[in-house]
């Protein structure tokens, strides 16, 4: 009673210092959205051990029916929706108050990649180890790719974030048009593959455009989230079931076409639905985090986005290490994910590695926070404590 005691207190200090001007909703998109990456990858990215060599597989090659688990935790286009929406408020607030673009740019990325380098520096320590120690070059590689592929999204979303002054009035419509006009050509008239890598900047600037007319007031009508929603799912089944884009929304390996490697017209369409759907949560969400225990979560999870999302594969990754201790390949750990008791296992298995992504935000949540000037909100330092204490919450 006492710990619940201490946790509500906790929770009311974080609600009582937050700004009145603070819009909690965007800070719940945001954390669902990442929470929704972590979640997935854990989900759809198994490591397999077969005859003394690490295999990263996927439970989606031999299970077609766990799809629809793409569709619920591949949440980058509401990432990026809220990402257009942030910066075009923070760019405006910055011309406001007279700062130039190189110094608004280069705080706005250093909050973003101050965390990467910890994340570098520890796993090119751990791969020069492993090397030594005898472990062979094709495991360390699948272990480094599985920790750092992830982090493609972030070198999008910085040039995004870059071109935020030249973006922020752009329409929505016209990326969209490039991602259609690139899908035409590469899979209608039998245009070269590496096309699609136009659609990579283009297929991500769609929600981020949305975001940023989001800012400027410019999706005030009602309709327009329901228009987003249903125009995306029925476009969205539309292609999947008439046009042969896959159902996944995350690539499968072996398959012929991704749909997020580089983004089709299928992953953008995907976007615009979970962008209204998202905007049609706006109302619910702020009226739910007017409890001080749900915006409380909401607010450290996006105190420390960033850490959470860098080092969520390295957890799974320690974890499946640990379990080899067992001398035995452990199912939903270890074992090839082709049958349901894999799935069941492997749901098992998200408390420990839930449980090991809070030890690397323990140690590593710092490298995140700094001494970055970002709006701030005052929380307390612990559950019990009386003082208040200067953190920084990610705008």
């Amino acid at each position: 009673m006492r710990a619940l005691t201490s946790l509500r207190r906790f929770a009311a200090r974080i609600d009582a210092a937050t700004p009145p001007e603070r819009d909690r909703a965007v800070d719940a998109l945001r954390a669902f959205a990442i929470l929704g990456v972590v979640l997935g990858h854990w989900l759809v990215t198994a490591i397999v051990v077969d005859s003394g060599s690490i295999h990263v597989v996927s439970p989606l090659q031999h299970l077609p029916a766990f799809t629809p688990v793409s569709w619920v935790f591949q949440t980058l286009a509401v990432f990026f929706l809220v990402g257009g929406q942030v910066a075009t408020k923070s760019w405006a607030s910055a011309q406001a108050r007279g700062t130039g673009y190189p110094a608004w740019l280069r705080a706005r990325l250093t909050r973003l990649f101050r965390p990467v380098l910890a994340v570098l520096a520890v796993w090119t320590v751990t791969a020069t180890a492993l090397l030594l120690a005898g472990v062979s070059f094709g495991t360390v590689e699948a272990l480094v790719k599985l920790v750092l592929s992830p982090m493609w999204f972030l070198l999008v979303f910085a040039a995004l974030t870059a071109a935020t002054p030249l973006v922020s009035k752009l329409h929505p419509l016209w990326p969209l048009a490039v991602v259609l006009h690139v899908d035409l050509i590469r899979f209608a008239l039998g245009g070269p593959s590496w096309l699609g890598w136009l659609n990579l900047p283009a297929g991500w600037l769609v929600p981020y455009c949305l975001g940023a007319m989001w800012a400027r007031e410019g999706l005030r009508g009602r309709m327009t989230p329901w228009v987003l929603l249903v125009g995306g799912v029925a476009a969205t089944a539309l292609l999947i079931t008439q046009a042969g884009y896959p159902a996944s929304m995350v690539g499968v390996p072996g398959g012929k076409i991704s749909n997020l490697n580089p983004p089709t017209l299928a992953a953008v369409t995907f976007g615009l639905a979970q962008c209204g759907l998202a905007l049609l949560l706006l109302g619910p969400l702020g009226r739910l985090l007017a409890r001080p225990a749900a915006w409380a979560a909401v607010a450290l999870v996006n105190l420390s986005a960033m850490t959470i999302f860098l080092w969520h594969q390295t957890s799974m990754i320690a974890v499946t290490a640990l379990g080899l201790l067992a001398g035995e390949p452990l199912l939903g750990l270890h074992t090839r994910p082709d049958d349901l008791s894999w799935i069941l296992a492997r749901l098992a298995w998200l408390p420990v590695f839930a449980t090991a992504l809070t030890v690397c935000w323990l140690a590593f949540r710092h490298h995140e926070q700094g001494r970055a000037r970002s709006r701030t909100i005052r929380v307390a330092g612990s559950a019990g404590s009386e003082r208040l204490q200067p953190v920084h919450l990610r705008s």
